[in-house]
């Protein structure tokens, strides 16, 4: 028996309602640095039961979006606005990926590119990729950070510092830390303008008006996982300017101070066992009559006693069976 068309219609529809629940996009990757040249991977994680389209879109700092490619239930992505030209822009579609490649890298790539999907009236976009080309164009405008960040233990304060030299313009400027640590492919966002504090001083007395700012990061009570390199970056004039960053390290032993107490520990618990010890033969000494010789030999038992602990090796902590 053939079904009708409503009915085949029905199915469809609520079989792509039931695909579009399951659709999620979540891009990794909030920062991607490259060189003019050189080539990036920008990642897009997105949902295996997903029958919606799923597209790339590039927008620079204001301006519209433009859309780069789609693809839809994971057939060969399509291009639009001639970004397949010179063949730099590739999709990779994988089982749950949808990843945005683009080599020989130009000083116009700088943007934030976002992966999204499109069911029916409804876009749900990820959290956007910002591509960042080092020595893309010469700028007026400076992001200066201290090179080195040394607190001595965790527990400690400290207070990152960004000086941004920029000529006055129009509008605030929106500043981001990032932090990189050791071992992690790219940075990841910690802070923006809202949690750090800001003074800003107006020049004129240039031909081009200036202003200068200096942004501060106060980071209290430290831990180990706070190390790494703090990036600060400002949007200003048009433009996202990087500073080169800031090393935090410790340069105490980075052990906490518990750890740091064991040797201490260890000293008072051997004084304590050797006068409970020098106690014990004292008292056995008294319970009975002393002869001189009797006396004498107590208090070189006692003396033997002292020698031994003293060359004795030290206590040890031992994890496990012995």
């Amino acid at each position: 028996q053939t079904e009708s068309p409503e009915v085949c219609l029905c199915f469809f529809v609520c079989d792509c309602f039931l695909g579009a629940a399951y659709t999620d996009i979540n891009q990794q990757d909030h920062l991607k640095i490259s060189e003019v040249g050189g080539s990036v991977n920008l990642s897009c994680v997105t949902s295996k039961a997903s029958r919606s389209t799923i597209a790339w879109m590039k927008q620079k700092l204001g301006e519209k979006p433009l859309l780069i490619a789609t693809s839809y239930q994971r057939q060969p992505a399509a291009f639009y606005n001639d970004f397949d030209k010179d063949g730099r822009f590739e999709i990779l579609i994988a089982a749950e990926h949808f990843n945005l490649s683009i080599s020989n890298i130009e000083p116009s790539d700088s943007a934030t590119y976002y992966c999204a999907s499109l069911f029916i009236y409804e876009i749900s976009f990820g959290n956007g990729t910002y591509l960042l080309v080092k020595g893309a164009s010469p700028t007026k405008h400076k992001v200066l950070q201290q090179p080195v960040m040394n607190p001595e233990h965790p527990g400690d304060s400290a207070t990152l510092q960004c000086t941004v030299n920029t000529q006055s313009c129009s509008g605030d400027h929106s500043v981001y830390w990032f932090r990189h640590r050791s071992g992690e492919s790219d940075p990841g966002i910690i802070f923006t303008h809202g949690d750090s504090s800001s003074q800003c001083t107006r020049s004129s007395e240039t031909v081009s008006p200036t202003q200068g700012c200096i942004y501060k990061l106060h980071k209290n009570n430290l831990s180990l996982s706070d190390a790494g390199t703090y990036y600060c970056a400002v949007a200003a004039c048009g433009e996202i300017l990087f500073g080169n960053g800031t090393k935090m390290d410790f340069t105490g032993d980075g052990a906490p101070k518990t750890v740091r107490s064991i040797p201490l520990v260890l000293i008072l618990s051997n004084v304590f066992f050797l006068l409970a010890v020098i106690l014990f033969v004292v008292l056995q000494c008294k319970k009975q009559k002393q002869s001189e010789g009797d006396l004498f030999l107590c208090l070189f038992n006692i003396f033997s006693i002292f020698l031994y602990v003293l060359t004795a090796q030290p206590l040890r902590f031992h994890h496990g069976k012995k």
